[in-house]
Parts: structure tokens; C-alpha cells; sequence
């Protein structure tokens, strides 16, 4: 899929702030005189060079190391130029006008968000998939999150989806032979076990699907917003979960007054827990700023965990909760305290009961909120996945469901039967990049750093 682009881009590619090393990025076609024009020698290809990086009179801006690697050996495709010199801000910025300022001659221009990657897809270096597990390996969380990217950025999906797709595509070259010869499309399912053939392509489709749903745990994680009245132990539960004393925990009503927020890990899966103002009528005015963040929060939560004192339960905010969360969320109710009762706690179905004091009850909740995000523990996802994989690989499944209940057809309709397998591998392709329209190309890429 190579396209042909003309302008050399430029950008820093390590993060802003200070730090040891900095490296500016350069690709582009043909570099060769831009590098000549800019450190007044011509680099070994592949072969690390410590000399001056000099500014337009000459004098050094800083001393490093300068990489040059030629098309199409390069990450890009292109001829790409890493100049890893010191991490100062300042000296970075010098650095990056510098090869700006020569790169005029060059139509040189600053990249946009993503730009390296999406040369190095354009130019088939990697896939659509592994240009998105880039982006993910960056932001991953967790280890279980990193090692999931490594294995999207090695092709691990990227071959899983290519040999369905393969094996789609061949089932259809058999069944559109076929339909150049009317009169065995009656013998055709049979004779080429077209039926066993797409229960298999099915089953491995199941099998991805079911992986790639974990994969987007690892990624997304889960929202939970911790709400209930004041003094029910929302703070003590939230620094029992992270292992810190985040919050402060009083006896005093209206302590917690803003939201505090803690990304957790359990079992490799990030949680965001976000400890809200107790929910009640106040005439104090910083509270009642609090209380309103509080139900706002309630509002985009994936989990809302209703903390109850199981002591003095309430039912009063039960509505208001249901009526404020967003259709996509969940609301799990929560005793809280359950060591102060006379008796063991009647539990309602779904309803769990905890004394974060003794700790009861806390590894049930962890399993819940785990449950509660998708993740099955015998089963890791080797990769990282999106939602528009997810939502890709169902179109996919519909597509190939379609497809067998034609095959079971008395009148056998193969042309459906071949389309819908069509539409199928055009699914798959979407995941990718091979059939992948340019306007979702452009809002991936936006999300990535400059410099990558």
C-alpha cells in the first residue's frame, strides 16, 4: 500500500520535560542532503556517529549521537534521521528549529500527531493493528497491559485475523467456482464439506472474539465511583483497595468535600476508583460543590458501587442512583460494616456484604468488580484490543452466521452464501487496515504523541 510522500517531518520523539536523553526525528525521502546540510557529513547507514549538532553559524547547540537509516530499513519506510542528544528542554527546542530552519530548503515541515506511525502503515511496515498497539504499549498500565501490546505490536493479532481472513476467502474461491456450474451447486456442500468448513471458521472466530474481549479489559479497564451517604466508608474502602491512605477517613460527616481518584490493578486489570462527598442535603457551600461533582461522576461511571452502612441501611438514594447513572453502567450495592451486626447479614441477590475494618468480604468484592469488567481469569488475552476490533469481529460473526443459514437452505442459495462470506473477510479487514476508510485512519493517528 505505498504511498508516495513528498515532505520530510520533523518532531521530537521523547516526552517533553527534562530528562537524560533526547532524540528529534527525522523522516522523509531521500535525506541524504538534508543530513549533509544539517551536520556537514555524510552518516553510515545504521552506524552510530558522536559529533557537535550545530546551530546555523556552527557554533554546537549540543553533542550526541546521530543514526541515520536509509529507505526502506527504517521504521517509516522512508530514510529516517534520529539525532539523541540531551534531554533539556531547551536544547531539544534549539534542535528541533534547527532541522526545521535547514529543512526549509527541504519543505520540511513540524509532523502531525501519529504521522511517523502512519507512514510507517501507509508503507507497509506494520498493520493497522500494530500501529494502534504502539500507541497502547505507551499507555499501558499495567504489565499485563504491556506484555498484551508487545504481543499486538509483534502481529500476534494481526496473524490470527490474516489466517481467518485467508481461510474466509478461500471457502468463497470454491463456492464462486461452483457457481459457474449450476448443476452441481445441489452436490457442492457436500462434496467440499463447505458446512463442517464453516463451523471451523466460526468456532476460531468465537475463540478471537472471546480474546480480544479480554484484551479490552486490559485496555479500557473499569470506572468504578464509589457513592453512598456520608460516613458509610466510602474513603476507608477506597485506600483498603489501593493500599494507601489516600483519603482522610474521619468519623465527622462531610469529610470527603472533592473527588479522589486512584488507578488500581487487580489481576493486571486497571481500575480508576474515584471516592466521592457523601450524598445528602447541605447548606455548606464547598460540601454542596462536592456532592454535585459527586452525582456528576455517578453519571459517566461504568460501575457505580453503592456503599451502604449495613448497621442503618437506607433505601432512599437506591432511585436517585438509578435515575442519575448512564444506561450502560452498573450499580452494585454494598453493606458495609457487616462486623458490628448482632447476626450474620440477609443478603438480597446481587447485594454483597463487607467490613472493610476486618478486611471480610473484600476479595469478593475485588472478584465482582473483575466480573463486573469482563475478565475471566482462566482465560488472559495474549493481546491488546479496541472496541472498533470488537465491534469488527461481530459484524464478522454476523456476517459468517448468515452465511450458515443459507448453507442450511434446501434451495442453497450460493450467491448468498458466497456474499456474505465477502462481507465477512471485509470485516476482518477493517481490524487491519486493508479495508479501512482514510477518515478513520485520520482519527486514530490524532490520538498519538507527536514524534510517533
Amino acid at each position: 500500500m505505498a504511498h508516495a510522500t513528498v515532505q520530510p517531518i520533523v518532531a521530537i520523539a521523547t516526552a517533553p520535560g527534562r530528562g537524560g536523553i533526547g532524540v528529534v526525528r527525522v523522516s522523509g525521502p531521500s535525506l541524504g542532503p538534508f543530513v549533509y546540510a544539517l551536520l556537514g557529513k555524510h552518516l553510515i547507514p545504521r552506524h552510530a556517529h558522536y559529533l557537535d549538532f550545530p546551530d546555523a553559524s556552527g557554533r554546537p547547540i549540543d553533542q550526541g549521537l546521530a543514526l541515520f537509516f536509509p529507505a526502506p530499513n527504517s521504521f517509516t519506510g522512508e530514510d529516517v534521521l534520529e539525532l539523541q542528544g540531551h534531554g533539556g528542554p531547551a536544547v531539544m527546542q534549539q534542535l528541533l528549529r534547527r532541522c526545521l530552519g535547514v529543512g526549509l530548503a527541504f519543505d520540511a515541515r513540524l509532523a502531525d500527531p501519529g504521522e511517523f506511525t502512519q507512514r510507517a502503515f501507509l508503507n507497509d511496515k506494520i498493520d493497522l493493528a500494530q500501529a494502534e498497539a504502539i500507541a497502547d504499549l505507551i499507555d499501558a498500565s499495567s504489565e499485563a497491559g504491556a506484555r498484551a501490546a508487545v504481543a499486538s505490536l509483534s502481529g500476534e493479532f494481526s496473524r490470527r485475523i490474516n489466517s481467518l481472513a485467508t481461510a474466509i476467502v478461500e471457502l468463497r474461491m470454491l463456492i464462486e467456482a461452483t457457481l459457474d456450474f449450476p448443476e452441481e451447486e445441489i452436490e457442492f456442500l457436500e462434496k467440499y464439506q463447505a458446512r463442517s468448513r464453516l463451523q471451523v471458521l466460526r468456532a476460531d472466530l468465537d475463540n478471537i472474539l472471546a480474546q480480544s474481549k479480554q484484551g479490552m479489559v486490559l485496555r479500557e479497564g473499569l470506572h468504578v465511583v464509589l457513592a453512598g451517604e456520608p460516613n458509610v466508608g466510602k474513603s476507608s474502602l477506597l485506600n483498603t483497595l489501593s493500599g494507601q491512605d489516600l483519603a482522610i477517613v474521619t468519623d465527622i460527616a462531610g469529610t470527603t468535600r472533592d473527588k479522589v481518584t486512584q488507578l488500581i490493578h487487580l489481576s493486571g486489570v486497571p481500575i480508576t476508583v474515584i471516592d466521592t462527598a457523601g450524598l445528602r442535603d447541605s447548606l455548606d457551600t464547598i460540601e454542596s460543590i462536592g456532592i454535585a461533582k459527586a452525582w456528576q461522576e455517578i453519571r459517566t461511571a461504568d460501575v457505580v458501587l453503592h456503599l451502604i452502612d449495613a448497621a442503618a441501611p437506607t433505601q432512599h438514594l437506591d432511585e436517585q442512583i438509578e435515575r442519575a447513572r448512564s444506561r450502560q453502567s452498573v450499580v452494585l450495592r454494598v453493606l458495609n460494616k457487616v462486623d458490628l451486626l448482632p447476626t450474620p447479614a440477609q443478603l438480597s441477590p446481587g447485594v454483597l456484604g463487607i467490613s472493610v475494618k476486618t478486611g471480610e468480604g473484600i476479595d469478593a468484592l475485588r472478584s465482582r468488580l473483575l466480573e463486573l469488567a469482563g475478565w475471566n481469569p482462566g482465560q488472559e488475552s495474549p493481546w491488546l484490543a479496541r472496541q472498533r476490533h470488537i465491534d469488527a469481529l461481530g459484524r464478522a460473526q454476523d456476517h459468517l452466521a448468515a452465511a450458515q443459514e443459507h448453507a442450511s437452505q434446501d434451495d442453497r442459495v450460493l450467491d448468498l452464501f458466497a456474499e456474505e462470506l465477502r462481507l465477512a473477510h471485509d470485516s476482518l479487514g477493517a481490524i487491519t487496515g486493508k479495508m479501512t476508510p482514510d477518515d478513520l485512519l485520520g482519527e486514530i493517528f490524532s490520538h498519538f504523541c507527536i514524534g510517533k
